[in-house]
């Protein structure tokens, strides 16, 4: 019973419901169909106030165009009449142009056809004017007594005489005046170098002179059948020279340290008093070693004396065997180390590397010391020598190019030369043979006399200068000048010479006549 009254209870609930669901959507659909009709109303006003609208604008949009239009239309006739106006104006400005045009082109008529008119009087005149020259000269050659090519060739000359004289003193003026800018500077640094520095002078010879206590001892030295003489010379290679000179005995060798081994060992024979082919070959063997020593400590010195370290011994060895080398009777080794010190002191005074020149003028002519057993120039040697014994680029081409086999490439390879050429070139430095003298003074007057115009020549002054005497109507003064430069660079191409070489030119006009 109860559950049938629930089922009902349920039956009727869901009638109900959908009752009232039937019933909402009626409602709905009417609500529904009343909103639609009133937005179709609002729709249909909407469009006509749209409609509305758009006519309004529509009116004012034509309003507005037709202003815009009539405000371009205003623009564009302003613009017209601006344009018209400057239209007008540059016709009015190109009818004055042509204007002028006109009048211009009437003007050049009028001076082509006066320019042709004179065109035509100047070719009568030029052919009056040809006339006239032609009569002239003439005239002038009758005058002169000259053609025209004669007084061309005259006119010329005495042109060229005043261009070569201008040349000439130009030339003289300016090497004047360059000479005593470079000669003032290089005498400032020279002389200064040359003060500060306190070189001995030691010119030697080829022979050595050993004294004897007594001119017994001569017989002694000569030995039985000349044994000890022999014994003597074949050890050492020195000629004995055994004369009347009184308790002397003369050692005569080109190679100076054969000539000091021979010395040392005679002297100590004679103070021993035992003179035999056995004593003499040792005590030449104890001379040898003697010398030896020697040389090594005289190397050692000499770069001591100067302040340059660092020297392979083998190369204070040669500087060693360089103290009984000669050249022209200059010691060599002296001669190297007045180079050094000369060669530092200059590059003091100019300001480059002091000891750097120092060991390139020391070693400058360490090619001496062999050359008498190596094949070559002691320039080739002792650069060879210097690259073998490890030394700077700068004291190799220091050492090539002191004589002038190579350019120098450093301040310092100049400042050697220099000094090398002061070392030998001072007076009583070097001596020379009397044939070698002779043979500069003849080379020096053949050189003069073989350029035209030179009458005679002189040198003098032992060489140190060469007098030129010329022929006045040949040799202008003018020329004097060039003649002189000529002959410089002659003698400093053919010749090899100490120093310099003054050059002097005479030229010398006389008139002479007698009253009777």
């Amino acid at each position: 019973m109860n559950a049938m009254t629930f089922v009902i209870c349920i039956v009727v609930a869901l009638i109900a419901a959908a009752i009232s669901w039937v019933a909402a959507t009626i409602y709905r659909k009417n609500v529904a169909e009343k909103t639609i009709g009133s937005a179709e109303e609002k729709a249909r006003d909407i469009i006509d106030d749209a409609l509305k609208v758009a006519e309004t604008k529509k009116r004012e949009a034509l309003l507005e165009a037709k202003e815009e239009s009539m405000n371009r239309k205003n623009e564009l006739d302003k613009e017209t009449r601006e344009r018209r106006a400057e239209l007008q104006k540059y016709e009015r400005r190109v009818l004055a142009k042509e204007e002028a045009i006109e009048k211009k082109s009437d003007a050049l008529e009028r001076r082509e056809s006066n320019l042709a008119s004179k065109e035509e009087e100047l070719k009568i005149k030029s052919v009056e004017i040809e006339e006239i020259h032609e009569k002239k000269v003439q005239e002038l050659e009758r005058i002169s007594g000259l053609t025209s090519e004669q007084a061309k060739d005259y006119l010329l000359k005495t042109v060229e005489d005043e261009v070569k004289s201008d040349t000439a003193r130009l030339y003289k003026e300016l090497e004047s005046r360059a000479k005593e800018d470079a000669n003032k500077k290089a005498k400032e640094y020279v002389a200064t170098a040359i003060q500060r520095c306190a070189a001995d002078h030691v010119a030697e010879a080829t022979i050595s002179v050993v004294q004897l206590p007594s001119d017994e001892m001569k017989g002694r030295i000569i030995g039985r059948e000349g044994r000890n003489i022999r014994t003597l010379e074949t050890m050492t290679g020195v000629d004995l020279i055994i004369d009347d000179t009184p308790e002397a005995v003369i050692l005569s060798s080109f190679d100076p340290i054969r000539r000091e081994v021979a010395r040392i060992a005679l002297e100590k024979l004679i103070v021993d008093g035992r003179i035999h082919p056995a004593r003499i070959e040792e005590m030449v063997e104890k001379a040898q070693k003697e010398v030896e020593t020697m040389i090594r400590e005289e190397g050692e010195a000499a770069a001591l004396e100067v302040g340059v370290h660092g020297i392979h011994p083998e190369l204070i060895r040669l500087l060693g065997r360089m103290k009984f080398r000669t050249s022209y009777g200059q010691n060599a080794l002296k001669h190297s180390i007045e180079v050094a010190q000369l060669s530092g002191l200059l590059a003091g005074e100019i300001g480059v590397d002091i000891r750097m020149a120092k060991r390139a003028g020391l070693l400058h002519d360490i090619g001496k010391s062999i050359d008498h057993e190596i094949e070559g120039s002691h320039v080739q040697i002792g650069a060879d020598l210097c690259k073998k014994y490890k030394e700077s680029a700068t004291v190799i081409n220091a050492v090539e190019s002191h004589h002038g086999d190579v350019e120098p490439e450093t301040l310092i390879a100049c400042i050697v030369q220099a000094a090398d050429t002061i070392s030998a070139a001072r007076p009583g430095a070097r001596r020379e043979t009397l044939e070698t003298y002779t043979n500069r003074l003849k080379q020096l007057e053949d050189i003069s006399n073989s350029f035209k115009g030179v009458d005679k020549s002189f040198a003098i002054q032992a060489g140190r200068e060469i007098r030129i005497m010329v022929v006045p109507e040949k040799v202008s003064d003018a020329d004097m000048v060039l003649m002189a430069r000529d002959i410089s660079k002659q003698i400093e191409a053919e010749m090899e010479y100490p120093g310099q070489i003054k050059v002097s030119v005479i030229r010398e006009s006389r008139a002479v006549d007698y009253a009777k």
